[in-house]
């Protein structure tokens, strides 16, 4: 029996985070592509993990981060308009909020899992002001220190979801395979997200069985 669902926030609870990188690259011409080596160079060179992992793990800093990379691009390139344009273009997916709180009203218990930066906190959180409303747990990689897939962050929520709430207890909702597969073997429902109604329709039959 399902108690408990755990959502993404970026491309579940919002439009897909592919369009913000978009917009950034018509804006700059810096593609993702060239973003993403620049990262590998910059983890290569340091011998230590993905930078932008690092980011979300809350080791490194916004500043820290886009230093390292700005570094690797050259030129003279700077990377300072990037949290401002891609917030400009991610917007609340209303339909999936209004789902999730449809769920708690029905007595479901909700914690938010994110993949997440420090300093952008205050501007994801304003993407969705009704957030500790709906989500009794909300649990930030940025702050915690793991990000997903990384089994210890999926321990975690568990932990604070408490009530002796299990992994199968859970549906887990997210847009990106790695993290569905990663939920999946530690015994939770795993559903990744591609549309409103593949996702409700998911859920829906998997609180019906």
């Amino acid at each position: 029996m399902i108690r408990a669902v755990i959502s993404d926030f970026g491309g579940v609870l919002t439009t897909p985070l592919i369009e913000s990188f978009r917009a950034y690259r018509s804006e700059t011409g810096i593609s993702f592509e060239e973003l993403g080596k620049a990262m590998a160079r910059v983890a290569e060179k340091s011998g230590g993990d993905y930078p932008l992992y690092e980011l979300e793990r809350g080791r490194l800093t916004e500043a820290e981060f886009l230093g390292a990379i700005e570094a690797e691009l050259g030129g003279g390139v700077q990377l300072d308009s990037l949290r401002e344009t891609y917030f400009a273009n991610l917007h609340p997916n209303e339909r999936m909020i209004r789902y999730m709180r449809e769920l708690r009203d029905r007595g479901l218990r909700l914690a938010l899992l994110t993949n997440n930066v420090r300093e952008w906190e205050p501007h994801w959180r304003a993407k969705l002001p009704d957030i500790d409303e709906i989500f009794e747990i909300v649990v930030d990689s940025a702050f915690v220190g793991m990000r997903k897939p990384e089994r210890g962050i999926y321990e975690l929520t568990l932990e604070r979801l408490g009530d002796g709430i299990a992994p199968a207890d859970c549906a887990f909702v997210d847009d990106t395979d790695v993290n569905c597969q990663a939920a999946q073997e530690l015994g939770m429902h795993a559903i990744r997200f591609e549309t409103n109604e593949q996702t409700i329709a998911a859920l829906e039959a998997l609180l019906a069985a």
